[in-house]
């Protein structure tokens, strides 16, 4: 059995949030070649804005300590590279001083997945920067719930009886199993509030195998507070009884609204963009897609594909900025900024408490207070 690791942190933006610096890549890279062969069966290390993704394939399985705590190790050495650096942000992601068995809750998000590797094994990677896991919600039910963008749910014998859901609440800790198409319904009343519900995991009920797998962790939840963006990653595998790679891609032609952006605070358009174009500027967005194929053979990735260095997305790519033009024109006003429940994860708690001991009662039965008459302006002397 291979398993599948996507583990990424942000330990440092170059410059402000908006890439990883060079550096960074390369103490990375080093410390992955340097594991091949032992703890892993191969491994490569990738980036969207400014976190840094390690893509590693061994035989572990998932939550394993050895490897959650290399990939913790390759973070401390990112972040001392940032630290020299003066990067803005060093070692944000890490929330623990110490490793303590796996990473769950300490910080850096990852996505894993254990799969019978079959003669082809088409597997994307997404890496998604300035935004919130419940992210992949919608391309996901999508991928593998709709027939409008997923013909092979009609057509493919493999794929007809559906799939099982895998949703996570983030807030109250639990799970729920859904079987699709039946409970399609049900699905739809959670997913479509991703701030809470998120998919973590897609299940072929035809294969009996893992077919997508997400990064679930929220750091505002873990820490209590705002400590910077989730930026999720996502696996899919794709063709023969799984969506065909064209099908996986189709839902990001569609650039859809994500939480996110400037201080994980507001609205915005999910971008799919090459490799080269991940690195969000403007007010922080719009939040970046990059997806990296992979055909996996014997354990090892190969040479990584850009699936979204394609012209096809372009007219995605324009529609997104012509929506962040439409949002920002809100400024500072909803559905623009996120609805004050989401809010009290940001720093904007701490301004509205200055503010406490000055909320009065309204009503007839609140005594009026009529404010002091402002100062008279001064009258300019004649000369």
């Amino acid at each position: 059995m291979l398993t599948l690791s996507i583990i990424k942190a942000d330990t440092g933006g170059w410059v402000g949030h908006s890439s990883v610096h060079p550096r960074m890549t390369e103490v990375a890279q080093r410390a992955v070649d340097s594991a091949r062969g032992d703890l892993l069966v191969d491994g490569q290390v990738a980036s969207c804005g400014d976190d840094l993704a390690l893509v590693m394939t061994h035989e572990r399985g998932c939550d394993t300590e050895a490897v959650h705590r290399f990939a913790w190790d390759v973070f401390q050495q990112t972040t001392g590279v940032a630290r020299d650096l003066g990067l803005y942000g060093a070692g944000q992601d890490l929330l623990s001083d110490a490793f303590s068995g796996n990473l769950r809750g300490m910080g850096p998000g990852y996505a894993e997945l254990d799969l019978t590797e079959r003669p082809s094994e088409p597997v994307l990677v997404f890496l998604a920067d300035k935004t919130e896991p419940g992210a992949w919600n919608l391309p996901l039910y999508k991928m593998f719930a709709d027939p409008f963008n997923t013909p092979g749910l009609i057509i493919d014998p493999h794929m007809h009886d559906g799939f099982l859901f895998e949703v996570y609440d983030l807030f109250e800790e639990r799970r729920l199993v859904l079987d699709l198409p039946s409970e399609l319904y049900d699905l739809l009343l959670f997913i479509g509030a991703p701030a809470r519900y998120v998919v973590h995991r897609v299940v072929s009920k035809t294969l009996g195998e893992t077919a997508a797998a997400t990064s679930t962790q929220r750091l505002s939840l873990i820490a209590g507070r705002y400590v910077g963006k989730d930026d999720p990653v996502m696996a899919v595998r794709c063709q023969s009884g799984l969506p065909a790679v064209g099908e996986a891609l189709e839902p990001f032609s569609f650039p859809y609204a994500v939480a996110g952006a400037m201080r994980g605070s507001h609205h915005a358009p999910m971008m799919p963009v090459a490799a080269a174009d991940a690195h969000p500027t403007r007010f922080d967005g719009p939040p970046r897609v990059v997806c990296l194929g992979y055909q996996v053979h014997d354990g090892q990735l190969g040479m990584p594909r850009d699936m979204f260095a394609d012209p096809s997305f372009d007219r995605a790519r324009a529609r997104a900025n012509e929506v962040m033009d439409y949002f920002r024109a809100h400024g500072p006003f909803e559905p623009h900024r996120l609805p004050l429940d989401d809010m009290e994860y940001t720093t904007m708690p701490a301004v509205a408490a200055r503010l406490t001991d000055r909320w009065e009662p309204f009503g007839p039965e609140a005594p009026a207070t009529v404010p002091a008459p402002l100062p008279a302006p001064a009258t300019a002397g004649a000369g």
